[in-house]
């Protein structure tokens, strides 16, 4: 994937993800930080359950990319104390 692919990617599944845990959107810049980080720690989460990562700009990657994204924000909140859920 380019680079223009992941920050397409990144703002979609961290708009989404930030969405279902906080409300509210963290921002543009931080969604595409937020949605590339959870791209990296869904696809890791899914090659361990066997499944495929992201493979590309699809509705595929997009759901391995938000549930990434939920997890990342899940554990800053459990981190960091704050309570959102």
């Amino acid at each position: 994937m380019g680079i223009i692919s992941w920050i397409i990617l990144g703002l979609i599944a961290g708009f989404i993800g930030s969405k279902i845990v906080n409300k509210t959107g963290q921002g543009m810049i931080m969604d595409i930080v937020l949605g590339i980080v959870g791209a990296i720690v869904g696809g890791l989460i899914f090659s361990a359950f066997g499944s495929a990562g992201v493979t590309g700009l699809n509705i595929w990657s997009l759901i391995v990319a938000v549930v990434g994204s939920i997890v990342v924000l899940w554990a800053y909140h459990q981190i960091s104390g704050k309570r959102t859920l």
